[in-house]
């Protein structure tokens, strides 16, 4: 694993949940933060009291990462600012959930953008710079939905598949290249991914918190692991496909997620 103390570390989503729990942990071991999401008033709050505890140096991007060019962007403020990503952590995402054609089609749109285009983006963008200097760490949030379709939450599901499809492909192509690749698929945690979903049917099993998340995270990184999820019965839950057919699996998913009335 990359050594990160003084080395910059650009987090998105990383105003609250997982983004503020790897906020935390890269500050403790010294790293500089970049931090990025829509709210910038959370994070000054958040620079400002990291940069007291820890004493490190920490920026603030405000950014809709659902919007085109938002990731150029991001990118074009770093070079401006003279930051030289070493770590990228994107975490930025959120759900749906309803019948497909009953939730709003903007609103899914947004979510492909900020789940799966926004990842692309930053990554592709971030990862030469890294490459040139034969180091780095991309570490991607998918879901322990990414192992099976979500009925309910079909544009969700498929978002978090290919995050996870695409983390393993560059954990490939790069490990021999000096850059680390995972792809962190917790299960439900206590964050506010709840409240914008809507939805509790969207909650399946015990809530993990955001640091445990993490630290299982870092734990990944040192074992240079493409995939990590969290959690036994996460894990094995995930991995029920293994088991079923995958018309058994779309059965028992699709009851689980259903909207209740």
């Amino acid at each position: 694993m990359l050594a990160i103390k003084n080395k910059w570390t650009l987090i998105t989503g990383a105003s609250s949940g997982i983004g503020e729990a790897f906020a935390h942990e890269f500050a403790a071991r010294g790293s500089h933060l970049i931090l990025v999401a829509r709210s910038k008033a959370k994070l000054i709050a958040l620079a400002e009291k990291l940069q007291q505890k820890h004493g490190i140096q920490a920026q603030v991007i405000a950014s809709d990462l659902s919007q085109h060019d938002s990731a150029t962007e991001v990118y074009q403020q770093c070079i401006q600012r003279g930051l030289d990503v070493d770590c990228l952590i994107n975490n930025a995402g959120f759900a749906t959930h309803g019948l497909f054609e009953q939730v709003s089609g903007p609103r899914q749109n947004d979510e492909v953008m900020l789940n799966v285009a926004a990842v692309v983006n930053l990554t592709h963008l971030f990862l030469p710079g890294m490459l040139k200097k034969k180091s780095g760490v991309v570490i991607n949030v998918a879901s322990t939905a990414a192992f099976q379709p979500t009925p309910h939450m079909a544009v969700y599901g498929a978002t978090k598949a290919f995050v996870l499809s695409f983390t393993e492909a560059l954990w490939e192509e790069n490990r021999k290249r000096g850059v680390q690749f995972l792809a962190l698929c917790p299960g439900s945690t206590e964050t506010e991914f709840f409240n914008v979903v809507g939805a509790e049917e969207a909650s399946v099993g015990k809530r993990d918190t955001p640091e445990n998340v993490v630290q299982i995270a870092m734990r990944a990184l040192r074992a240079n692991k493409p995939y990590v999820i969290p959690g036994v019965n996460n894990f094995f839950s995930s991995h029920l496909s293994r088991f079923f057919t995958r018309k058994q699996m779309l059965f028992v998913v699709g009851r689980m997620l259903r909207t209740r009335h």
